[in-house]
């Protein structure tokens, strides 16, 4: 039955980000016309000259991309234990992209974002923290601190997912309620990663939790069931 529910959930969890993803290409590829007056654009006509804008808000989208694909697959238990070459690959893909192009363009594009200065302050702190998450998955994965790395990497591919949740929110909020463009925009700028990152520090908190009080558990039944070996099994555990 346990398998069952997992291979249910990373069937759903695989569907699920395919279609986001496939969602997100069909909003990126009217780009790749490379003209400057493209949906998101228009509301850039102010700065839309600056080199360094359009640089780095077409090394942001495209990258991005890419990181959302990835990323999906670096949690899946199959490949992992069957395919750790493909799970390295990928890991090395989504790391590369995000610390040394997707965030830095992100973080100057955060300079310039709609919404006011609260807008700005959102993107301002959620792409350093994009950016060091990553890193310190990474990192944790090097020093072969592999439970750590495990839950880095799932508060970076959260935030990652705030692409989404933003577009989620919007939609939602303008298909059923009447906010102002501005006030939604700021709404949805927060919302979008830090509603995440708490559903992943949740998951993290009762994973971390279900451990500790299953294992005395474990071990009473243990002593209880071997008699002379009391001892030698409770240091054991």
């Amino acid at each position: 039955m346990k398998a069952t529910k997992a291979i249910l959930f990373n069937t759903i969890w695989m569907l699920a980000i395919t279609f986001f993803t496939w969602q997100m290409f069909q909003i990126i590829w009217p780009y790749t016309t490379w003209q400057w007056d493209v949906d998101f654009l228009q509301t850039k006509q102010m700065i839309i000259h600056l080199d360094h804008y359009r640089i780095s808000f077409y090394t942001h989208i495209f990258s991005s991309l890419i990181i959302l694909l990835s990323g999906a697959f670096l949690f899946s238990n199959y490949i992992l234990k069957n395919h750790s070459s493909i799970h390295r690959f990928l890991g090395k893909t989504y790391v590369a992209l995000l610390l040394l192009f997707s965030a830095p363009s992100g973080m100057i594009m955060a300079f310039y974002a709609n919404g006011g200065w609260m807008a700005k302050v959102s993107f301002l702190i959620l792409v350093p923290l994009w950016w060091w998450t990553t890193y310190k998955g990474y990192q944790t994965a090097r020093q072969r601190k592999f439970s750590e790395h495990k839950k880095w990497m799932m508060r970076s591919y959260a935030l990652t997912l705030s692409a989404i949740s933003l577009r989620v929110y919007q939609l939602i909020l303008g298909t059923y309620f009447y906010i102002d463009p501005v006030t939604q925009y700021v709404f949805v700028s927060w919302t979008s990663w830090v509603g995440n990152l708490l559903f992943v520090e949740f998951l993290i908190y009762r994973k971390a939790n279900s451990h500790t009080t299953t294992r005395p558990l474990e071990i009473k039944t243990l002593t209880e069931t071997k008699g002379n070996d009391e001892v030698l099994l409770t240091g054991f555990n």
